[in-house]
C-alpha cells in the first residue's frame, strides 16, 4: 500500500499549448499500468484546447461551475458531483465558465504510451456559445 498526501508533488501550470487561461495541475498520478489521473483547476474563462483520448476519459467535477463540449454538440454546463465520460477519439474540450472557476479529477488511460492528442485551441467565438444547463436533471 502507498499513501500520497496533498503536496507530494508540486503544482504545475498547464502548458499554453494545451490550455487557454490560467490552469493548475495537482496530484498527478501514474499507476503501474496505463492509468493516469490529476486534479485540474481552471480559473474563470480557462479551458483545454480541443483534444481526443485513444481510450476515452472520465472527468469528475469536484468544485465550481464548468463547461464541456464534444465536437458538433452544444456546450454543456457541469457542476460538482457530475461525472463526464468522453468516448475514445471523441473530439472535445472542458474548462471553467466565464465567471466561476472549476476543478475536476481527470482519469485517462494510455494506448501505446499515448493518453491524449492535442488539437487546435477553442476560439473565443466557440467558447462564448451559451451552454445547455443540466441543473434540473435533464437528460444528456
Amino acid at each position: 500500500m502507498k499513501i500520497e498526501r496533498p503536496g507530494f508533488a508540486p503544482s504545475v501550470t498547464g502548458p499554453s499549448e494545451w490550455f487557454t487561461g490560467t490552469v493548475r495541475i495537482d496530484a498527478p498520478f501514474h499507476g503501474s499500468g496505463a492509468l493516469s489521473c490529476a486534479t485540474v483547476t481552471f480559473e474563470p474563462g480557462a479551458r483545454t484546447a480541443w483534444h481526443t483520448h485513444p481510450l476515452g476519459q472520465t472527468v469528475l467535477i469536484t468544485a465550481g461551475q464548468g463547461w464541456v463540449q464534444r465536437a458538433g454538440a452544444p456546450i454543456e454546463e457541469v457542476r460538482p458531483g457530475d461525472i463526464v465520460w468522453f468516448e475514445p477519439d471523441e473530439k472535445h474540450w472542458h474548462g471553467a465558465s466565464p465567471t466561476c472557476a472549476m476543478s475536476h479529477v481527470a482519469i485517462t488511460e494510455s494506448k501505446d504510451g499515448k493518453a491524449s492528442d492535442w488539437l487546435e485551441h477553442v476560439s473565443e467565438a466557440q467558447y462564448r456559445h451559451t451552454p445547455t444547463s443540466h441543473s434540473e436533471g435533464t437528460p444528456n
